[in-house]
């Protein structure tokens, strides 16, 4: 419990009410946006990287009881404490720090915090794993979750292992929601990077039941004259 009071202060101290004011407008926190009602310090990431270096050997416990706060640089700082435990843990607390993240995910509940761990948690744990989990969460009713689910897949993708980002791509075709096509999209750019061959097969199946935000994302990367092809439905190259 001293750990733990001593880092809610050194987070207090960190905190800025105007910093907190802009970053409460910039992850839509207002009613009926996707994060509304969450709470903010005020706390740069760079600063809550620092600190976090500070405090290597925090354990799960007080990792989990951060991750319950309602403010949001509590429930990033917790990951990042998360980020450091599991490389350094055997292989009993990597499987802990995954089963923890899994157990709640109901507080990894905005995109930075999704982006900033899912690859290196549930990504990295699977690398070597049955993935069947990801087919779960992309299922999930949980925005979150599905969102964990395709993010994670950039793990694998950084080792030129695509299948499951193209498997899960093809699941979220027809989610209804803008932060999913936007993660979606990325994925499958990060696919591209490694191979063009497999997202332009993708693209070319799936183009014209792609939501707009997710194939805009997706093509980034194409030259100009590739890029407005399938922006009109050309179906790729001649």
């Amino acid at each position: 419990m001293a750990q733990l009071a001593t880092l809610r202060a050194q987070l207090l101290a960190l905190a800025s009410p105007a910093t907190a004011a802009v970053l409460q407008r910039f992850f839509k926190t207002g009613p009926g946006q996707y994060g509304e009602g969450d709470v903010f310090l005020g706390i740069r990431v760079p600063a809550l990287r620092a600190l976090a270096k500070q405090h290597r050997g925090a354990d799960l416990a007080t990792i989990e009881t951060l991750l319950e706060s309602e403010y949001h640089e509590e429930r990033l700082f917790a990951l990042l404490l998360l980020l450091q435990f599991y490389p350094a843990a055997n292989e009993a607390g990597q499987q802990a720090a995954f089963d923890l993240y899994l157990r709640r995910t109901d507080r990894v509940n905005n995109w930075d915090l999704v982006d900033i761990s899912a690859p290196h948690i549930v990504g990295c744990h699977l690398a070597q794993r049955p993935r069947k989990i990801l087919h779960t969460l992309a299922c999930s009713p949980l925005l979150w979750e599905r969102r964990i689910a395709i993010v994670a897949t950039h793990h694998f993708i950084r080792r030129h292992d695509c299948a499951d980002t193209l498997r899960l791509a093809r699941m979220l075709l027809q989610d209804k929601q803008d932060l999913m096509h936007k993660a979606t999209g990325w994925m499958l750019r990060e696919v591209g990077k490694r191979d063009l061959a497999a997202l332009e097969s993708f693209l070319q199946t799936h183009q014209r039941e792609m939501p707009r935000t997710m194939l805009r994302s997706a093509i980034e990367r194409f030259v100009p004259p590739l890029r407005n092809r399938y922006l009109h439905g050309e179906n790729g190259p001649a």
